[in-house]
């Protein structure tokens, strides 16, 4: 109920404002309408950077590396399933 009351107060004391200080409250409004607009156009561009990135006939080039790295990625698959199979027999001798 407190914070009720104290939200009504402020928005009251900020109404009051607004109308005596009309002026300055435009020109404040005015001032930073520029700003939150370059602001929020370099967020966008930001955060779009990496779609146009995805698009762009570049990535290309980091395609043909992929089927090397595909056959390093079975090697490894293959060397580790060497592995399992010499644990495997490790854990069986270990039993018996």
């Amino acid at each position: 109920m407190k914070v009720f009351v104290g939200g009504v107060a402020a928005a009251f004391l900020g109404f009051l404002g607004i109308i005596i200080w009309y002026d300055a409250v435009f020109r404040f409004i005015g001032g930073a309408i520029p700003l939150i607009l370059l602001l929020g156009g370099l967020m966008a561009a930001y955060l779009g950077f990496d779609e146009v990135k995805e698009k762009l006939p570049f990535k290309k080039s980091a395609e043909s590396q992929e089927p090397a790295s595909d056959a390093r990625l079975k090697e490894e698959a293959e060397k580790y399933k060497q592995e399992v199979e010499r644990l495997k027999s490790e854990l069986e001798k270990s039993k018996s």
